[in-house]
């Protein structure tokens, strides 16, 4: 059973909150009613917005980390905080959560800046990583590094993992998360562009759109089916974009 189990929004308007989105301002009533959660929709539509939302409830730093970076570390970036977080009403079954990691795909080669600098100093750091600096591997490599060494137990709340990923690894990836989630000591929420990604057995797919947030599946997704468009005939769509 996840361990949060209910995303509550109430209609947002002009007066309580400042930047317009479409999918959210009708408010939210989400089940997560499995481990796995993905969010999905176009650029712009509220996916990262929401997740930061939650990522904050949980006392995660939003340029990514978990709860003792924000302590600890001072590592915090004045200024940066969700304007949807005040607003969003969090369930927990049984209890609140408050291990986990929150991750920006385009905010991770500072988070990896930021551990690479401090396990120079120590070396149990270092080990608690892979033992190998994260800017000292590939971009990808780095990703699972992480994944693989620092992903345990508690809610991991993640901004388009697979913008380092090739398909390979994002295989890779789905494997890491069925060997935390089966255990039920992990809950994934995730906002992807990634096809492949939303595939995952089980997993519940929310989309989007400028008419609120809907449950849907995999194939019914605007990802999946042009993504498998395209690979069956990529000669008709490319003639219509090129004119070749």
């Amino acid at each position: 059973m996840p361990f949060l189990s209910r995303i509550s929004l109430a209609p947002l308007s002009g007066a309580n909150y400042g930047h317009q989105i479409p999918s959210l301002n009708r408010g939210l009533q989400l089940e997560l009613k499995s481990n796995v959660t993905f969010f999905v929709g176009e650029n712009g539509s509220g996916k990262s917005t929401l997740l930061e939302g939650i990522a904050e409830q949980c006392g995660f730093n939003l340029r990514g980390g978990n709860r003792n970076h924000n302590m600890n570390t001072g590592w915090r970036f004045e200024g940066y905080e969700s304007e949807l977080a005040k607003y969003l009403q969090l369930s927990w079954t049984p209890r609140r959560i408050t291990e986990g990691f929150f991750m920006r795909a385009e905010s991770f080669f500072n988070f990896a800046s930021y551990i690479d600098e401090m396990a120079m100093n120590d070396s149990r750091l270092l080990r608690a990583y892979g033992g190998r600096l994260l800017h000292k591997q590939s971009h990808g490599e780095s990703f699972l590094s992480l994944f693989n060494n620092q992903f345990e137990s508690g809610i991991y709340i993640l901004d388009e993992p697979e913008a380092a990923l090739s398909p390979a690894r994002i295989m890779a990836f789905m494997s890491i998360i069925y060997e935390l989630e089966r255990s039920g000591r992990a809950q994934f929420l995730i906002a992807t562009h990634s096809p492949m990604l939303i595939c995952y057995p089980g997993a519940i797919v929310y989309c989007l759109e400028d008419d609120g947030v809907r449950e849907t599946s995999y194939d019914d997704t605007e990802h999946f089916s042009l993504t498998r468009a395209f690979l069956n005939n990529p000669g008709l769509y490319l003639h219509h974009l090129t004119d070749r």
